[in-house]
């Protein structure tokens, strides 16, 4: 099975790219994972509603047509065991690819929504886009530490 993390623009900031690559390649040793960026749209600043969209399309062609967890504010929150035995029960049930999406700073396109499994919440505060790919990037590492029983976590 194949875990990908599909970003709208990409991470900007050196301390952030530095700390997702360093917890993206320590994830590698425990499943095939990686991190797929779609370009920001240019010109759309103005327009949310159709940079959604344009994103929307995006995101479904690198999908293919079916998402399994959306990063949204609406979404589920866990604790970190629950999310490690979440993702466990998704390696038993999900065939061959498992994509997580965090969407531009203005959403996701409706479509989007209609073809996701599952929502997930980090948090029920606001997170810079940049930021939250760390914080999932790191929770996915530790879920897989967690079900390797790795000295990562602690309880």
């Amino acid at each position: 099975m194949k875990f990908t993390l599909l970003v709208v623009g990409r991470t900007v900031e050196k301390h952030y790219i530095t700390a997702i690559n360093d917890y993206v390649e320590r994830t590698k040793h425990f499943i095939s994972f990686d991190m797929e960026v779609i370009p920001e749209l240019k010109n759309t600043k103005t327009e949310y509603g159709a940079t959604k969209e344009k994103e929307g399309e995006l995101i479904l062609k690198l999908c293919c047509g079916r998402c399994s967890g959306l990063l949204d504010e609406h979404g589920k929150e866990f604790r970190s065991v629950e999310f490690a035995n979440w993702m466990e029960r998704k390696m038993h049930t999900v065939n061959k690819r498992l994509v997580f999406i965090i969407g531009g700073p203005y959403g996701f396109a409706p479509k989007i929504y209609d073809v996701t499994q599952e929502k997930i919440s980090l948090s029920k505060m606001t997170f810079s886009h940049q930021m939250i790919r760390l914080i999932f990037v790191e929770q996915l590492y530790r879920a897989m530490t967690i079900l390797n029983n790795g000295p990562y976590h602690h309880e």
